[in-house]
């Protein structure tokens, strides 16, 4: 997958040098980024690193606009699915935009028809982390224990549906336990519950993970990508602990209103590939754990096929019950 966005941020790059004259009027007004989650998250990071160095390579006002509400971020999508289709309005969410159908009976917009995919942006793995006062020490010492007792052992999510929540179901199917889990309304509180020993375990980007791992609060059991991570070398993969071919990915994308005129779309995707080539973004992105991707509309929308399929099957075997949103 990440080869292949390679090859689409270099056509998506020289797309930004082709695009049509209208698109070379956009934009003249300020863009309002949408990230449905407060500040402080990985999401409102990413989008951070991504509209600072767009004002410095467009020279034209982006700004962030955090839609807070709910975890799961519908009220900041809503925005941008009522928003005007002229690229003055964006969404940059995470995975949970497109998890949330499944989720929820009646949410107030289409995921796929209401919006258009401009591009993915970054992802990155979660840390499997427990609490300090357990005794293991990677997770294959850590199932044993919960095998034996499962009813001391609470894992956490830091919302319902988010890559957290799936990573949890995932890892449970895949050890065979049968365990409880508590999805809590974001990560603070997910973290907090976790240092003091009120759960088990967690799954959570790197960004909010890694510096309490490094403090001893929480410990680091594994890491859901295939490889060990740049940023953090000292913790091991699942895979290694293990669970064979396990992998599982935050990951991070802007969206526009339906019919986002396509000049406007090669605009956005251009300009995006070229800050994500930047040598300081890619290293401030490294830094907190992911990797940037880029690609074009096409891709990130069979990307986001493949995803929905992937996360359906997920839900479905852990019985994971729709809600009223």
């Amino acid at each position: 997958m990440r080869r292949i966005c390679a090859f689409g941020l270099a056509l998506a790059f020289i797309a930004a040098v082709t695009v049509p004259a209208a698109a070379q009027k956009y934009p003249s007004r300020t863009v309002s980024v949408i990230v449905p989650y407060p500040a402080g998250g990985s999401v409102d990071g990413v989008a951070r690193i991504l509209v600072q160095k767009l004002n410095e390579t467009v020279g034209q006002q982006f700004i962030v606009e955090n839609r807070a509400g709910g975890a799961s971020g519908i009220i900041g999508a809503s925005a941008v699915a009522r928003a005007p289709s002229d690229g003055y309005t964006l969404l940059v969410s995470a995975s949970v935009h497109v998890i949330n159908p499944f989720l929820y009976k009646n949410l107030p917009y289409d995921v796929v028809k209401d919006f258009t995919p401009v591009t993915l942006i970054a992802d990155g793995p979660l840390i499997v982390a427990t609490t300090p006062s357990v005794t293991a020490n990677n997770l294959k010492d850590f199932f044993e224990q919960v095998r034996k007792a499962p009813n001391k052992f609470t894992f956490g999510t830091t919302s319902l549906g988010s890559a957290s929540h799936l990573a949890i179901e995932l890892l449970k199917r895949d050890a065979g336990l049968d365990t409880l889990v508590v999805p809590y309304k974001g990560t603070a509180p997910a973290l907090t519950d976790l240092v003091s020993g009120q759960i088990q375990l967690l799954a959570d980007p790197m960004l909010s993970s890694l510096p309490l791992a490094r403090a001893g609060k929480i410990k680091a059991l594994g890491l859901t990508s295939l490889k060990r991570a740049a940023a953090a070398p000292e913790i091991p993969t699942v895979e290694e602990s293990g669970m064979k071919g396990f992998e599982f990915v935050s990951w991070y994308g802007l969206w526009a209103p339906k019919n986002l005129p396509p000049d406007v779309n090669a605009f956005l995707q251009g300009a995006v590939a070229k800050v994500l080539a930047l040598p300081e973004v890619r290293k401030r992105l490294s830094e907190i754990g992911f990797d940037p991707i880029g690609g074009s509309s096409e891709q990130f929308a069979k990307y986001i096929d493949t995803e929905m399929a992937k996360y359906a099957a997920i839900i479905r075997d852990a019985k994971i019950g729709v809600k009223q949103e």
